[in-house]
């Protein structure tokens, strides 16, 4: 089947200033990490008391005695910076990347994990920002939402409704979650955003599949208080069930969106070149090349670096990719994101020459490795 090429012209990252370790609880809370195994996070990341079952299990098992879970380095946002400043300065190093203007983009797609006002989502306050006269709205799929918003932005100019696209693509967990509380040790916020256009012949997404995350629902919650003057204060809570549902759940959406694609695309798993998963835990790659049964060499782990910075993932991790030479024009590549209360999707794309935003601030590439093993940063 012949599909009019379109993918990715330009990709761009964008980081806050605030680079956290672990250093930084330990010092400031000693106690808590101490205590951390009837905290949060190892809740969510345990066996329960039972045996390993399935994938997921047997990959996380080496983490469990970690009170950080294999969290690294986080990033945070500082004061001054929000969803809204990553998102702004991401678009426009996308756009300066594919030699546009504002006023060249016909449309923009914005998914923000969360936005920054409650209830209203980004999109018409960072058109503004840009000075943008085209359309622009809010696409939600949680921390699905990177590979659906290509999907859509594919659809719409091969349907000839707009002939490019500017994707944003925003995460900024530190918001909805206190630092004392160990879910926030895992959690990071960043800003990717890219260009969808019209390619060379062949090039561009080959094929997508896309499913319901139905069944993670009720993994997170939000919950609305009130801060030390009164004021509406959103915080996000992970249900009682959380562990189970994703330990028994992971394999299965992999599986079903991975091949799905490749199906689409007309390919084999042996064709693709490389693999990019939205690395949510520091086992996630090493979890996804089990399942697929695919060489660990053929996928990067970035968790190392920003922790989960949820769908912000797939963006950071096409960017690294090409930036160290680890995908070139015309390889085939796999991205796949997945996202509680939101989507699951798996892309299948033909490289082009993408051009990518300025490299991140405080981003050692000599530390990331194209391998889905478990020493990835060195110091």
């Amino acid at each position: 089947m012949m599909h009019h090429p379109v993918g990715i012209r330009s990709l761009a990252v964008n980081f806050p200033s605030i680079l956290r370790t672990n250093d930084y609880y330990i010092e400031k809370y000693p106690e808590l990490v101490a205590q951390s195994e009837q905290r949060s996070l190892a809740k969510l990341f345990s066996l329960a008391g039972s045996t390993p079952s399935n994938e997921f299990d047997l990959e996380m098992m080496p983490y469990l005695s970690d009170p950080f879970r294999g969290t690294v380095q986080r990033r945070i946002l500082a004061p001054g910076e929000s969803s809204l400043t990553l998102e702004y300065c991401a678009a426009k190093d996308a756009l300066e990347a594919a030699k546009l203007s504002p006023d060249d983009v016909d449309l923009m797609l914005v998914a923000s994990v969360w936005s920054e006002q409650i209830g209203l989502g980004d999109a018409a306050f960072l058109a503004r920002k840009l000075s943008l006269r085209g359309a622009a709205w809010n696409l939600d799929a949680t921390c699905g939402s990177t590979p659906v918003a290509l999907q859509t932005a594919c659809a719409l100019i091969r349907a000839g409704e707009y002939r490019n696209v500017l994707v944003v693509i925003s995460c900024t967990y530190s918001r909805y979650f206190d630092e004392d509380d160990t879910m926030s040790w895992f959690m990071s916020d960043g800003a990717g955003a890219f260009v969808v256009d019209s390619l060379e012949l062949n090039q561009g997404v080959l094929g997508t599949k896309t499913v319901n995350a139905g069944a993670l629902c009720d993994v997170v919650f939000p919950k609305l208080l009130k801060d030390a003057q009164g004021n509406p204060l959103l915080r996000m809570k992970l249900c009682k069930e959380a562990n189970k549902v994703t330990r028994e759940t992971a394999a299965g959406f992999l599986r079903t969106c991975c091949e799905g694609a490749i199906a689409a695309a007309d390919v084999t798993f042996e064709q693709i070149d490389f693999f990019l998963f939205n690395t949510t835990t520091a086992w996630f790659a090493s979890f996804c090349t089990r399942v697929l049964d695919i060489d660990p060499e053929r996928t990067l782990n970035l968790y190392p670096l920003y922790a989960n910075i949820g769908p912000v993932l797939t963006v950071a991790n096409l960017y690294h990719a090409a930036q160290l030479g680890k995908i070139r024009e015309n390889d085939l590549v796999l991205i796949y994101g997945f996202g509680a209360a939101g989507a699951v999707c798996a892309s299948v794309m033909r490289w082009s020459k993408v051009a990518l935003g300025s490299a991140p601030l405080n981003t050692p590439y000599s530390a990331v490795k194209s391998s889905a093993n478990r020493s990835f940063v060195h110091y």
